[in-house]
């Protein structure tokens, strides 16, 4: 996300600020370097080698598509098939490599091997079955609200973020078979300002679950600049109302929890990365913010033991350690292609794939004891430029 010009004006990309091999020679501080219908999916041959898979929405609002790609041991991607979602994507005026300006619009849950997808433009959620590379669309449903942006899922519980028209969550049982149906009473506005421009800036950015499922964590960005917390009760349901844990001008954006549970958000406006006590009554404890020194802070993927945050505006990620109490680290930054958005690690932690919204790029790290990054490649997505939405198994 780029910063607007009353919360800061965005910097020129950075330059490279390491080299791997510097990174590796000083520890003490470590720089980081159904199937869809045949005439509606392109398979290719999966990759022989393959431990895993990447997938990544293209978000293409002529269209939107999921695409899969085989991941190989050593973590490089190679093509496996697009598959149409039966939906559209969207663009929120304003925005330019970041169309959805979340976080977390594509999911994998790993429990029923499903990959779920937000159709902005089309207010709707795409459910596929996963086998390895392979998808098959098994659902379309509507996303309970305008313009879905962010999916949190929990055991057989799902929440979609839909952004406009003030922002709303709506809440889904999933069956055994991999089928949502809407969860009765689940629906809650957020009540933000319809009015806010520009929109990229002022929608919520991400739902999420705590890390015992008993909270549900909405970010709302430059609209109130809130954390609010929901109470999740007994068969799915929220509480009434969230609580409202006001930031001042951080921009609260992407949502993450460390290894030790402690809640962790990308602050746009501040351009940091900051960590939180989250109370079970809701109410959020600040424990450390540390700046990246980067441009559009506003993702954050964990991998491993390290957090790492991505600077749309710098064209770059920045690592991070968090400690038992939550303290953070800045480690260093590692460059990508521009517009750096989404990321995704591998379920072992040893890869990282961020997604590049400037001209739709992956691009694949490998991670090393410490958190140091190593290029080990890129691929380009197809119609992707400004997409996001990114998953990995």
């Amino acid at each position: 996300m780029t910063v607007p010009s009353h919360l800061g004006r965005a910097r020129p990309a950075a330059r490279p600020l390491f080299a791997a091999a510097a990174a590796a020679a000083t520890a003490a501080a470590v720089a980081l370097a159904a199937p869809a219908a045949a005439s509606a999916a392109t398979a290719h041959r999966q990759n022989a080698g393959q431990a895993g898979a990447v997938f990544v929405q293209t978000d293409n609002t002529a269209g939107n598509q999921v695409v899969s790609y085989a991941r190989s041991a050593s973590g490089t991607l190679t093509l496996a098939g697009t598959y149409d979602t039966g939906g559209l994507g969207g663009q929120l005026t304003g925005s330019v490599v970041d169309h959805l300006a979340s976080q977390g619009s594509l999911q994998y849950d790993a429990q029923r091997h499903l990959v779920i997808a937000v159709n902005a433009g089309s207010n709707s959620v795409t459910v596929f079955g996963a086998r390895g590379t392979r998808l098959h669309r098994r659902q379309i449903i509507g996303s309970g609200g305008q313009f879905p942006v962010s999916v949190a899922i929990r055991g057989n519980l799902v929440y979609v973020l839909n952004a406009l028209r003030g922002g709303a969550v709506q809440g889904y049982r999933l069956s055994p078979a991999g089928h949502l149906a809407f969860l009765r009473g689940s629906h809650r506005r957020l009540g933000l300002n319809q009015a806010a421009t520009p929109q990229f800036t002022n929608t919520p950015g991400q739902v999420a679950f705590s890390p015992g499922g008993t909270q549900l964590i909405v970010t709302t960005k430059a609209n109130g600049n809130d954390i609010d917390v929901f109470g999740v009760r007994q068969g799915g349901r929220l509480s009434a109302s969230p609580v409202v844990n006001a930031e001042g001008s951080t921009v609260p954006f992407g949502v993450a929890f460390d290894q030790a549970g402690h809640l962790v958000i990308a602050d746009s406006g501040s351009n940091a990365l900051s960590t939180f006590a989250l109370g079970a009554g809701g109410t959020v404890t600040l424990i450390d913010s540390v700046g990246t020194g980067q441009a559009a802070t506003c993702w954050v993927a964990p991998a491993g033991g390290t957090l790492y945050a991505s600077n749309a505006g710098s064209g770059n990620i920045s690592g991070y350690t968090s400690s038992a109490s939550g303290q953070l680290t800045l480690l260093g930054q590692t460059s990508t292609d521009p517009g750096t958005v989404d990321a995704a690690a591998s379920p072992d932690g040893q890869f990282l794939y961020v997604q590049t919204g400037g001209n739709g790029i992956v691009d694949e790290f490998s991670v090393a004891a410490g958190g140091a990054l190593t290029s080990v490649g890129s691929v380009t997505v197809a119609g992707a430029a400004g997409g996001e939405g990114i998953a990995s198994s």
